[in-house]
């Protein structure tokens, strides 16, 4: 993997060889809480926090209601001389379900655009392969409200048909779910894999509590004086995968970016990939007898 690091920073960067776009940070600070909006009073504090520690790529979507608040921390920002220009952050959103629809994708993309007072974004990812119902904003949605989907959502037929291939894959990746068929996929493809939920994402509708009590990671963890998020986040980096994580607690933001100057043993490294697989988030809410997708095996891509 091509690197580089960002000016001042110490978070390695990955070229999107796609796209004419600057390089990734391949540790991005996540914003997706749930219940969504949450911590929203609070959180333009948080993410210039996050801004002060170091992070300058931030993950958002239209569903997290964190859109806005992330705008105001990067006008805060520029305001108080954190960052010299916007150019300095990768900015990424997603466009939600109920406007994965022909004629509504501009005016999501613009609303967005709204949402952060910004020209531009780095990154707008397809929310999740499935179309909903228009002007519903909410998940867990209903099974009625799912409608067919226009585009082809398989890679596969995507790069046989797409001008432009797509430049990056998110996906649930974590040491108990590692997707190493998807990844050798997307690598041969030259598609970067990012990573949610790279700690399990406890305490979420889409998380589990299993990656963060796993005992061989907890014993790693001690071994080397390191947290166990910590591992998990450098074993996702060692992975040559872009990790997305989320804490809004100033000790953990900083613990997050203490990854990139240590480097797990060999043997470690083959205790993970030894761990037995299970994926935190089927996806059973994508399921319908009407719906695009009427069994996991139709939904998702790689391993299930």
């Amino acid at each position: 993997m091509e690197l580089s690091t960002i000016a001042g920073q110490s978070i390695p960067t990955f070229p999107l060889y796609s796209t004419a776009e600057k390089a990734i940070p391949l540790l991005g600070f996540g914003t997706a809480e749930y219940p969504f909006g949450a911590s929203i009073h609070t959180l333009k504090e948080t993410i210039l926090e996050a801004i002060k520690l170091g992070y300058r790529h931030f993950d958002t979507a239209a569903i997290y209601l964190s859109e806005q608040p992330l705008g105001e921390a990067i006008s805060d920002a520029l305001r108080l001389g954190l960052i010299k220009s916007r150019d300095e952050l990768f900015i990424t959103s997603k466009l939600w379900c109920s406007d994965a629809h022909h004629d509504f994708v501009l005016p999501a993309l613009k609303k967005t655009l709204q949402n952060l007072k910004l020209e531009y974004l780095n990154l707008f990812l397809i929310h999740w392969p499935l179309s909903l119902k228009p002007a519903k904003y909410e998940f867990p949605f209903q099974e009625e409200d799912i409608v067919p989907f226009d585009p082809k959502s398989k890679l596969e037929t995507i790069l046989s048909t797409a001008k432009i291939p797509p430049a990056v894959n998110q996906v649930e990746m974590n040491p108990l779910w590692q997707q190493k068929k998807l990844r050798k996929f997307c690598e041969e493809k030259g598609i970067l894999v990012e990573a949610y939920s790279p700690l399990g994402a406890k305490g979420t509708a889409w998380g589990t509590n299993r990656v963060m009590e796993c005992d061989v990671l907890k014993e790693i963890a001690q071994a080397k004086g390191k947290s166990l998020a910590q591992v998990c986040l450098r074993w996702a980096h060692e992975q040559g995968v872009c990790a997305l994580v989320k804490s809004f607690n100033k000790e953990r933001m900083k613990q997050n970016l203490d990854i990139f100057d240590w480097k797990l043993t060999a043997d470690e490294s083959h205790k993970i990939s030894q761990l037995p697989q299970c994926k935190g988030f089927p996806g059973a809410v994508f399921l319908s007898d009407d719906g695009p997708y009427k069994s996991v095996e139709e939904l998702w891509d790689g391993e299930i």
